[in-house]
């Protein structure tokens, strides 16, 4: 979960402030982020320079964006997971052996961040890549995670985040989302049914340590056309829980 700093270093976080506006808006001017973000335009000139010099940003033709040394950070950062190191291979068969989509996610500060995603060759083109953030109750991945979490944690991820509907199928009551946990629990895996996107429907399941911690989850997505019958219930859980076997006895024995 997010800790708030006591003793915040403004400089910071006017540099965070003016890199998440750019990854928001593409490109920008100095005058235009300066009035968005309240600033001074020699204060925002300052800041955008000095991080162009590092190579977080690049200038064009007066206009600034973010540059590839944040791919370079991320990378190595996924890198050292070994979550993801061990996980690659087995969501790369999921994707080969039923032609959709196959997702890895993990949580962080209350949120679901994707890790990897694989193509088959029916996968339908989303909007989810490497390193996105989405809040964990709209999607099956998120809620495969936050059924093996205690329910306090549940409790202050919620009370952070809340409950935005993504979709009009989004769960948005807390009480109704404590019973679909409690049926993940039971069953073994999450479903979303067109709650992230409409025209959508996801199986999930949770990756956890040998004390039952989550670690993370994967997923197949596919449209609902595809997505229904025996495959939706019986042969896509099945080929997710052979690859959730495989991931944990890497992760937990090796």
């Amino acid at each position: 979960m997010e800790k708030t700093a006591k003793h915040p270093v403004q400089t910071t976080e006017k540099t965070i402030r003016l890199v998440e506006e750019l990854k928001n808006s593409g490109s920008c001017g100095i005058t235009e982020l300066a009035n968005r973000l309240d600033m001074g335009k020699s204060a925002v000139h300052n800041h955008l320079a000095t991080l162009e010099q590092h190579g977080y940003v690049v200038s064009e033709a007066g206009t600034y964006r973010l540059g590839l040394k944040f791919l370079d950070i991320g990378g190595y950062t996924r890198n050292q997971m070994e979550l993801y190191k061990t996980a690659e291979s087995q969501v790369k068969l999921l994707a080969t052996e039923t032609g959709e989509r196959a997702n890895l996610l993990t949580e962080e500060h209350g949120m679901g961040i994707y890790l990897y995603r694989a193509n088959g060759d029916q996968a339908v083109d989303l909007d989810t890549y490497t390193g996105v953030r989405t809040y964990l109750h709209t999607s099956a991945l998120g809620k495969a995670i936050l059924a093996t979490l205690p329910e306090e944690n549940v409790e202050a991820i919620l009370d952070q985040h809340g409950l935005p509907a993504t979709t009009p199928g989004c769960v948005t009551d807390r009480s109704e989302l404590y019973d679909e946990l409690e049926t993940v629990r039971d069953q073994g895996f999450a479903i979303d049914d067109e709650e992230r996107m409409e025209g959508l429907r996801c199986i999930a399941m949770p990756i956890t340590s040998t004390k039952g911690n989550p670690l993370g989850a994967i997923s197949i997505s596919a449209p609902s056309s595809r997505m229904k019958g025996e495959r939706f219930q019986e042969e896509i859980p099945e080929l997710l829980r052979g690859a959730v076997n495989m991931i944990e006895l890497n992760l937990n024995y090796s």
